[in-house]
């Protein structure tokens, strides 16, 4: 019966929408299950946490977190090739028309926008929706908690998410400092690289000629791609307080929890 059901799973097709280091988290680890996954994404896509984001294969062609790689394809026929690489395909497909035509068995909408732009309860025959702007049994089937605390990754059957509080979480009692902004409207350019050690008031880039300073002692955890069009207090990067440089390369605890909440969704449904 085990291996009967494991057939089974490999033969479910899932798409993960957005490619930023959340929903990058919950497609590696639907991919290590063995699930058949493709990603899909805008066309220009700006990750802050890039060294584990599958999304930066729109602009390389391919990405590797912790191991598995995506491969940025042009049509979505072209995922049965890279799945027989063991490998995750990755679409450009803002307005999810392509990836249609592989009807995926399951779709995540991990695009964290805080709200609904356009998935609905009816797009496949399993819809989980992570974060805010979602109602489960209205706009998906289920919703994931993604935001920090007690309820982190927990799944939730009826009713939303918490509300966004603009306010990000708290690491090692650090919440609004860890966080780089842009200071106006302009293009980015970075004097540092992402796993830089940093201390208070080091200067990491510049937008149009602003400098943007760190505000507490960690390391540069994420940085956007430099040459990035960006407006007046945009996040573009985050500093982890913690110092740990391996937490650069890793997916977070916070990924972690909500790919898991993901992954008991999808087990309710095939069991």
């Amino acid at each position: 019966m085990q291996d009967e059901r494991g057939a089974m799973l490999t033969e479910i097709t899932i798409c993960v929408k957005g490619g930023g280091d959340i929903a990058s988290g919950v497609a590696w680890r639907l991919h290590q299950c063995g699930f058949r996954v493709l990603i899909t994404e805008i066309p220009k896509p700006m990750a802050v946490r890039r060294k584990v984001a599958f999304c930066e294969a729109v602009y390389d062609g391919h990405a590797e977190v912790e191991g598995v790689e995506a491969l940025l394809i042009s049509e979505a026929n072209d995922s049965r090739r890279v799945w027989d690489q063991g490998k995750i395909p990755l679409l450009v497909d803002p307005g999810f028309e392509k990836a249609k035509m592989i009807q995926p068995e399951v779709i995540v909408d991990a695009i964290l926008a805080k709200r609904n732009i356009g998935t609905r309860i009816d797009d496949a025959p399993l819809v989980i929706a992570l974060g805010p702007g979602f109602e489960a049994g209205r706009d998906a089937h289920f919703v994931v908690e993604t935001n920090r605390g007690h309820n982190l990754g927990r799944l939730l059957t009826e009713g939303s998410a918490e509300p966004n509080t603009g306010v990000p979480g708290p690491v090692a009692g650090i919440s609004s400092d860890r966080v780089l902004r842009a200071p106006g409207r302009g293009v980015w350019q970075s004097e540092a690289e992402i796993g830089d050690m940093v201390k208070k008031g080091d200067t990491v880039g510049s937008v149009d000629g602003q400098p943007v300073k760190t505000l507490i002692d960690g390391v540069l955890r994420g940085l956007i791609r430099p040459g990035i069009p960006v407006t007046k207090g945009l996040k573009i990067g985050d500093i982890d307080p913690r110092g740990v440089k391996e937490y650069c390369y890793t997916i977070s605890e916070k990924a972690l929890a909500i790919s898991g909440g993901v992954l008991e969704g999808i087990m309710r449904f095939v069991r």
